[in-house]
Protein backbone atom coordinates (compact mmCIF):
# COMPACT_ATOMS: atom_id res chain seq x y z
CA UNK A 1 0.00 0.00 0.00
CA UNK A 2 1.20 3.61 -0.77
CA UNK A 3 0.04 7.07 0.06
CA UNK A 4 0.21 8.84 -2.74
CA UNK A 5 -1.01 12.70 -0.88
CA UNK A 6 -3.24 14.32 1.35
CA UNK A 7 -5.62 17.14 0.09
CA UNK A 8 -9.08 18.89 1.17
CA UNK A 9 -9.46 19.39 -2.49
CA UNK A 10 -8.62 16.88 -5.47
CA UNK A 11 -8.35 18.01 -8.92
CA UNK A 12 -7.41 16.33 -11.96
CA UNK A 13 -3.87 17.85 -12.32
CA UNK A 14 -3.56 17.01 -8.43
CA UNK A 15 -3.67 13.17 -9.21
CA UNK A 16 -2.08 12.87 -12.32
CA UNK A 17 1.20 14.81 -9.88
CA UNK A 18 0.22 12.45 -7.40
CA UNK A 19 0.61 9.58 -10.34
CA UNK A 20 3.76 11.08 -11.65
CA UNK A 21 5.78 11.12 -7.33
CA UNK A 22 4.38 7.52 -7.41
CA UNK A 23 6.22 6.61 -10.12
CA UNK A 24 9.28 8.16 -8.47
CA UNK A 25 9.19 6.52 -5.42
CA UNK A 26 8.73 3.29 -6.94
CA UNK A 27 11.30 3.82 -9.55
CA UNK A 28 12.78 0.45 -8.91
CA UNK A 29 9.95 -1.86 -8.33
CA UNK A 30 7.49 -0.02 -10.87
CA UNK A 31 8.95 -2.61 -13.46
CA UNK A 32 6.91 -5.16 -11.51
CA UNK A 33 3.67 -3.13 -11.95
CA UNK A 34 0.96 -4.80 -14.89
CA UNK A 35 -2.19 -3.38 -14.13
CA UNK A 36 -3.51 -0.65 -12.39
CA UNK A 37 -7.36 -0.67 -11.83
CA UNK A 38 -9.24 2.83 -10.73
CA UNK A 39 -12.48 3.61 -10.34
CA UNK A 40 -14.77 5.91 -12.69
CA UNK A 41 -14.63 8.99 -10.99
CA UNK A 42 -13.99 12.11 -13.11
CA UNK A 43 -10.29 13.23 -11.47
CA UNK A 44 -9.04 10.02 -13.62
CA UNK A 45 -8.29 12.03 -16.56
CA UNK A 46 -6.59 10.59 -19.90
CA UNK A 47 -3.68 12.45 -18.83
CA UNK A 48 -3.75 10.11 -15.64
CA UNK A 49 -3.83 7.02 -17.44
CA UNK A 50 -0.54 8.10 -20.13
CA UNK A 51 1.41 8.49 -16.80
CA UNK A 52 0.78 4.22 -16.15
CA UNK A 53 0.52 3.72 -20.01
CA UNK A 54 4.33 5.22 -20.47
CA UNK A 55 5.94 2.62 -18.66
CA UNK A 56 3.43 -0.70 -19.66
CA UNK A 57 0.92 -0.31 -17.53
CA UNK A 58 -2.81 -1.42 -18.23
CA UNK A 59 -5.18 0.65 -16.35
CA UNK A 60 -8.14 -1.04 -15.64
CA UNK A 61 -11.50 0.83 -14.72
CA UNK A 62 -13.82 -0.92 -12.58
CA UNK A 63 -17.59 -1.80 -13.86
CA UNK A 64 -20.10 1.24 -12.91
CA UNK A 65 -22.05 0.17 -9.86
CA UNK A 66 -20.01 -2.94 -8.75
CA UNK A 67 -18.60 -2.16 -5.16
CA UNK A 68 -16.48 -5.43 -5.17
CA UNK A 69 -14.76 -4.49 -8.07
CA UNK A 70 -12.15 -3.25 -6.07
CA UNK A 71 -12.22 -5.06 -2.83
CA UNK A 72 -8.47 -4.96 -1.50
CA UNK A 73 -8.55 -1.30 -1.53
CA UNK A 74 -12.22 -0.81 -0.03
CA UNK A 75 -10.68 -3.19 2.63
CA UNK A 76 -7.84 -1.18 3.63
CA UNK A 77 -10.12 1.62 3.53
CA UNK A 78 -12.19 0.18 6.05
CA UNK A 79 -9.49 -0.99 7.88
CA UNK A 80 -8.34 2.28 8.27
CA UNK A 81 -11.02 3.93 9.42
CA UNK A 82 -11.76 1.26 12.08
CA UNK A 83 -8.88 0.95 13.35
CA UNK A 84 -7.99 4.50 13.42
CA UNK A 85 -9.33 7.15 11.64
CA UNK A 86 -13.01 6.17 14.00
CA UNK A 87 -10.88 6.03 17.11
CA UNK A 88 -9.47 9.76 16.70
CA UNK A 89 -10.38 12.95 15.89
CA UNK A 90 -8.03 14.53 13.26
CA UNK A 91 -7.88 18.06 13.57
CA UNK A 92 -5.91 18.77 10.00
CA UNK A 93 -4.47 18.03 7.11
CA UNK A 94 -1.18 17.53 8.79
CA UNK A 95 -2.38 14.96 11.42
CA UNK A 96 -4.51 13.08 9.03
CA UNK A 97 -1.25 13.23 6.33
CA UNK A 98 0.98 11.50 10.08
CA UNK A 99 -2.18 9.13 10.92
CA UNK A 100 -2.40 7.69 7.38
CA UNK A 101 1.73 7.14 7.23
CA UNK A 102 1.76 5.59 10.14
CA UNK A 103 -1.33 3.00 9.32
CA UNK A 104 0.49 2.61 5.93
CA UNK A 105 3.96 1.95 7.34
CA UNK A 106 2.44 -0.74 9.61
CA UNK A 107 0.26 -2.04 7.24
CA UNK A 108 3.42 -2.59 4.70
CA UNK A 109 6.21 -3.73 7.75
CA UNK A 110 4.20 -5.40 10.65
CA UNK A 111 0.39 -6.27 10.16
CA UNK A 112 0.34 -9.74 9.19
CA UNK A 113 -1.88 -10.47 6.25
CA UNK A 114 -3.19 -14.17 5.62
CA UNK A 115 -3.04 -14.56 2.17
CA UNK A 116 0.96 -14.34 2.68
CA UNK A 117 0.86 -16.97 5.12
CA UNK A 118 1.01 -14.50 8.33
CA UNK A 119 4.03 -12.35 7.18
CA UNK A 120 3.59 -8.70 6.12
CA UNK A 121 3.97 -7.53 2.32
CA UNK A 122 7.28 -5.97 2.60
CA UNK A 123 9.45 -8.47 4.98
CA UNK A 124 9.14 -12.13 5.89
CA UNK A 125 9.08 -12.51 9.31
CA UNK A 126 12.15 -14.35 10.58
CA UNK A 127 10.95 -15.73 13.70
CA UNK A 128 13.02 -17.66 16.15
CA UNK A 129 12.75 -21.04 17.18
CA UNK A 130 9.57 -21.54 19.78
CA UNK A 131 11.52 -21.97 23.15
CA UNK A 132 10.07 -21.73 27.14
CA UNK A 133 11.24 -18.41 27.48
CA UNK A 134 9.78 -16.55 24.98
CA UNK A 135 9.43 -12.86 25.53
CA UNK A 136 7.24 -10.50 23.50
CA UNK A 137 8.23 -6.50 23.05
CA UNK A 138 5.15 -4.43 22.26
CA UNK A 139 5.80 -0.83 20.20
CA UNK A 140 2.57 1.26 20.69
CA UNK A 141 2.22 3.32 17.45
CA UNK A 142 -0.12 6.42 16.97
CA UNK A 143 -0.31 6.68 20.87
CA UNK A 144 -1.42 2.86 21.68
CA UNK A 145 -4.41 2.59 19.13
CA UNK A 146 -1.76 0.12 17.25
CA UNK A 147 0.12 -1.99 18.72
CA UNK A 148 3.04 -4.19 16.78
CA UNK A 149 4.61 -7.36 18.87
CA UNK A 150 7.58 -8.49 18.29
CA UNK A 151 9.44 -11.87 19.51
CA UNK A 152 12.64 -12.28 21.24
CA UNK A 153 14.91 -14.85 21.32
Amino acid sequence: MHLAGVTANPTGTWVVQQARNLLMDLQASAGGVRFLIRDRDAKFTAMFDAVFSSIGVKVITTPARAPRANAIAERWIGSVRRECLDRMQVTGERQLRHVLGECTDHYNHHRPHRILNQASPNGQRDLPPPTDRIRLVRRDRLGGLIHEYAQVA
